[in-house]
């Protein structure tokens, strides 16, 4: 019943999305422009999208290798049940905010009770920070990354106290730490210390050195099955303007004490939206010393836990502020999160277990009473975020043709092009030199066809496509060298052709490192259906015997 209550409030702040058109935000029409080309790729045979071919002027962009595909994944999934790309997105945000409200609920009811589990549910949905993903930024992976670290942590917490259900669990935690890592890269690493903490916490009240090892093969299996995204992300975005473009960008973007106490509304960028925590988590903040001091007397085994959530509510709170910049002077890979107000995601999170803990060591007569003035306080006081900046009306053609932006800032961007391109190419392939004249075949995302007549004795011939680590050229089944570092045609694919009628093919293949990467992320979900499998034949023969 709990559960269900929660759903319909966790449906309130939704409204706006049954407006037609999309909520204009920062990042939202990007995404659909991404989705777009990422269900392209789906639609042609590509599992694993990693050219989006229509972006930054029709000349392509390797993207889809480096920002999290869950939330396009998902999308993909609506718009082949025919809903628009526009009404697909929104779909998704919808469901990911009442999914991380119901996930939070489902793992703090396991080791607190249902009111407490209410309450930091709702902590966690209605923090502002929430409605900045939301309506302000339009950020779908980040928004979506909420649903698994409690989820997370539920599978945890049961693999460390169930016995007869390990491989199950074991299951639930590997999925929904690959679904962390594919909804979004930065946060995914914010929630790993807390993740890890938590770990060392449950072996701490077990003493059971077969759940560290449980912890580590499940944690593992996570990795690989998310390893054909993070791996080849990782060690391919040399070949990037990443560390170009983002180089000392956080040393703007922290918050300052103020603006998390207070800060006015507003759907404006960075620096300019608000990145308040939120009065009511702050009063629980302030507040912990009492619980603590409960804890303490009652010589809780939860005792440790909550000092550990403390912990971590306090060090992101400061990662937030300037004044922590020694930090991320010391660990640099913290400068890659981009954003320090990104830890507001952390901070959300710890302080709805602060906050479920205050409901929690409540006398059982004040239990219902407290809530509910607390959680109508809660939703009283986000009520003003519940709100868009109009909407912005588009049908599907807009998003899956030729789109200007390449849907980033144009970190993803090669590093031997330019950022971002200026405008569209004449045609999909221009002769530069000599005289040939063509005629297009084919043309998907990853393979590009075309008949070509060289009348001079050779020709230059540039296809306009941005080039990346595995396009190749075919000439008549043959592969030809492809030059793209010519100041002239910067980034672009060009190549030789010989006098007559020739063949001409570009094909987008995997290299090695992204091949390994697959077969490792296909060997873990073999592994993990067999598991699965496993798990429901003992169940079906305990019930058979």
């Amino acid at each position: 019943m709990n559960l269900i209550v929660l759903v319909l409030i966790a449906a309130l702040p939704l409204f706006p999305f049954l407006h037609p058109g999309l909520p204009i935000t920062h990042d939202g029409a990007d995404h659909v422009a991404r989705i777009a080309n990422f269900y392209q790729n789906l639609s042609e045979g590509n599992l694993i999208p990693r050219w989006a071919a229509n972006l930054n002027w029709g000349y392509g962009h390797p993207i889809l290798m480096f920002l999290y595909p869950l939330p396009s994944y998902f999308a993909s999934l609506f718009h082949f049940l025919s809903f628009s790309f526009i009404d697909s997105l929104k779909i998704v945000f919808a469901l990911g905010f009442i999914a991380s409200g119901a996930a939070m609920y489902l793992w703090l009811k396991n080791f607190l009770d249902k009111y407490a589990a209410f309450f930091g549910a709702i902590l966690y949905m209605f923090a502002p920070y929430r409605f900045v993903d939301l309506y302000v930024r339009g950020a779908i992976g980040e928004h979506i990354a909420f649903i698994f670290p409690p989820l997370l942590l539920y599978f945890l917490l049961k693999l460390s106290q169930d016995s007869k259900n390990k491989l199950f669990y074991i299951a639930g935690v590997s999925l929904s730490f690959s679904f962390l890592i594919l909804s979004h890269n930065a946060i995914s690493l914010m929630f790993i210390p807390f993740i890890a903490l938590y770990i060392i916490y449950l072996f701490y009240l077990k003493k059971n050195k077969k759940f560290l090892f449980l912890c580590f093969l499940s944690i593992l299996l996570g990795l690989g099955l998310s390893f054909f995204f993070w791996f080849p992300a990782f060690f391919e975005g040399k070949y990037t303007l990443r560390d170009i473009v983002t180089e000392g960008e956080y040393i703007k973007r922290f918050a300052s004490p103020i603006s998390l106490i207070f800060g006015k509304w507003s759907f404006g960028g960075s620096g300019i939206f608000s990145t308040q925590i939120g009065i009511i988590h702050l009063i629980i903040a302030l507040i912990s010393p009492v619980v603590l001091l409960k804890l303490f007397k009652e010589k809780s085994k939860l005792l440790l836990f909550f000092v550990l959530t403390l912990f971590y509510f306090l060090f992101s709170s400061f990662l937030l502020l300037k004044e922590s910049n020694i930090i991320y002077q010391s660990i640099t890979t913290l400068q890659k999160l981009q954003f320090p107000w990104r830890f507001l995601s952390t901070v959300v999170f710890s302080s709805a277990i602060l906050g479920a803990f205050s409901i929690y060591i409540l006398n059982k007569r004040y239990q219902k009473m407290v809530l509910l003035l607390l959680v109508l306080l809660t939703l009283g006081l986000s009520f003003p975020y519940w709100k868009t900046n109009g909407y912005f009306q588009k049908g599907d053609k807009f998003f899956s043709n030729i789109y200007k932006g390449t849907t980033d800032t144009g970190e993803s961007s090669p590093i031997w092009s330019i950022r971002f391109m200026e405008k569209s190419a004449k045609a999909t392939i221009e002769v530069i030199s000599g005289e040939a004249s063509f005629e297009k075949l084919q043309r998907k995302s990853t393979y590009h066809s075309y008949q070509v007549n060289v009348l001079s004795e050779t020709a230059r011939v540039r296809e306009n496509t941005l080039y990346f680590p595995n396009w190749i050229v075919l000439v008549d089944g043959k592969e030809t060298p492809i030059e793209f570092q010519d100041p002239a045609n910067r980034g672009i694919i060009t190549f030789y052709v010989s006098q007559g009628k020739h063949k001409v093919e570009l094909l987008f293949k995997d290299t090695k490192l992204r091949t390994v990467s697959n077969v490792i992320s296909f060997t873990s979900l073999l592994t993990l259906v067999l598991l699965f499998g496993f798990h429901l034949k003992l169940k079906y023969e305990k019930a058979n015997n």
